[in-house]
């Protein structure tokens, strides 16, 4: 017999572990010296342990010279990492461009229905798409359909043919005569209002963001997906769901997330990661971090939030290990990376602690020499990982708050109370011991704890409801039901 449980392990896309990939920067080509050619001047081809430095400004190409910085990784070097992911407990693997474009970023596309050259060519993504899932995992890939390059044929072509001058936004006050994303000169905005760009872009069956489905891809990352709008993200979404019923369209959007649905499947759930930020940073209490989680989670359709990605880091912000520098604040934040509603966006080269500034700093080549057993980041990223595979209510469960003063509380909870799993969280500088509500009414009186944590009994027991606890400063508690053995008395022996 199905169950909202069941069905929501059914769907892929619902509680999944994301793994980002920046292809250029992931892992070396095996082929580099016959890829050298395609790194022409201006253009430069760097070492692998070489670390990408803030450029200039080249006027000549309205770009700057860290665009154009090459590490060499390829489509190809990406499959020969993916045993490495699949023992991670990947369960998507998304990647960062990969069409034809100028820059090493490839936001600025030349021609969405070609790899970009130093990547591979068209029939590697329906190869990696196949030993991806020969792995168990799922590709997505990034669209950047609010703009392309200035370079691109179509942009070319608008400058000189009526037919495709109606593609771009054109206007006379702006600084080059066309509207460019962030003014960004090499960036010229698509014009969607145009049905034959729309056509072009997602539409027709020989669409891009089609005929990369058709193609063995399982799903989209929309860039500025905020840009596009309500109505042409829900045109997309349903034109990509016309290829399969299941495939997966997130959007980059940094607004508020409760009314962006059904527009699109999931957003990047960035409004979680600034509540995680602000918390751990001291920005924000307890008291408002949890009405915060609270309202969002209420506001939000859930099915849609179990698609949403929690973003701690990407390529557009500061690492993590950056961003917050005390281990106990990146620590907290990636275990409520893990155990909040949705899918954990994991950029590479967070679980071996790689660090990173401001663009381009961010992007620096995957240290691979870092993945080792003595490595603390390391050791502790799979284990958080582990456990959220372990236990399906921090998967597809739902979500309620634990009444707490000086805690961070929250219950992932299935139709089976053994599965439960208790999150409180100790933000502050010093021990914390209170009472608490758990508002589980399968909960029963009496019964004990285990800390997933520590793998011990909890020496913890609810009563009513009520439940003493101490939680460490710094620190984090992880708590499941505890069930007595066969032959003893258990109070959940017709409880579910």
């Amino acid at each position: 017999m199905s169950d909202i449980y069941s069905d929501r392990e059914a769907d892929w896309r619902k509680g999944a572990l994301i793994y980002q990939v920046l292809v250029d920067r992931f892992a070396p080509s095996n082929n580099i010296d016959a890829k050298k050619h395609l790194y022409p001047e201006p253009k430069k081809l760097m070492d692998w342990q070489q670390v990408p430095k803030h450029g200039v400004y080249l006027e000549s190409e309205k770009l700057w010279s860290h665009e154009i910085e090459f590490w060499g990784g390829d489509l190809n070097s990406v499959a020969s990492k993916l045993d490495y992911l699949q023992a991670l407990g990947v369960d998507i693997v998304y990647l960062n461009p990969i069409h034809d474009a100028y820059t090493n970023h490839k936001y600025d596309a030349l021609d969405y229905k070609k790899v970009s050259p130093e990547f591979g060519e068209r029939s590697d993504v329906a190869k990696l798409a196949d030993a991806i899932h020969k792995q168990g995992m799922k590709l997505v890939l990034d669209g950047v359909f609010n703009h392309m390059g200035r370079n691109s044929n179509f942009f070319q072509l608008a400058q000189s043919n009526q037919k495709y001058q109606d593609w771009f936004v054109w206007d006379e006050q702006a600084e080059a005569g066309y509207i460019a994303w962030a003014d960004a000169l090499n960036l010229p905005e698509l014009n969607l209002e145009n049905k034959e760009v729309r056509d072009y872009v997602y539409l027709n069956s020989d669409s891009v963001v089609q005929g990369y489905l058709q193609n063995g891809v399982d799903g989209w990352r929309l860039d500025v997906a905020f840009d596009i709008g309500f109505d042409y993200l829900y045109e997309l979404t349903q034109a990509a769901h016309t290829v399969r019923e299941d495939a997966l369209v997130v959007g980059e959007i940094w607004n508020y997330p409760a009314h962006w649905f059904p527009s699109i499947d999931g957003i990047m759930n960035f409004t979680f990661r600034g509540i995680i930020y602000h918390l751990l940073s001291g920005q924000l209490s307890v008291s408002a971090a949890s009405k915060m989680l609270i309202r969002v989670v209420s506001d939000t359709d859930y099915e849609h939030l179990l698609m949403s990605w929690i973003v701690l880091d990407n390529h557009d912000t500061a690492r993590l290990k950056t961003a917050l520098s005390s281990t106990w604040q990146q620590r907290l934040a990636q275990l409520l990376q893990m155990t909040l509603p949705g899918s954990p966006n994991v950029y590479y080269g967070v679980e071996v602690g790689m660090e990173g500034g401001e663009d381009p700093e961010m992007r620096a080549p995957m240290r691979w020499d870092w993945v080792t057993e003595d490595n603390e980041h390391y050791t502790w990223f799979r284990q958080l990982i582990q456990l959220r595979r372990s236990h399906r209510a921090l998967v597809v469960g739902d979500f309620r708050a634990v009444t707490c003063e000086h805690l961070l509380g929250f219950e992932r909870y299935t139709d089976k109370v053994s599965e439960t799993v208790l999150i409180l969280v100790n933000s502050h500088s010093e021990d914390i011991t209170e009472t608490i509500l758990v508002a589980n009414s399968k909960l029963m009186n009496g019964a004990g704890f285990i800390d997933l944590l520590t793998g011990r009994d909890a020496d913890l027991s609810i009563k009513a409801g009520l439940m003493t606890v101490h939680v460490e400063a710094h620190s984090a508690r992880l708590l499941m039901p505890k069930r007595e053995p066969p032959g003893r008395y258990t109070a959940y022996k017709r409880t579910p």
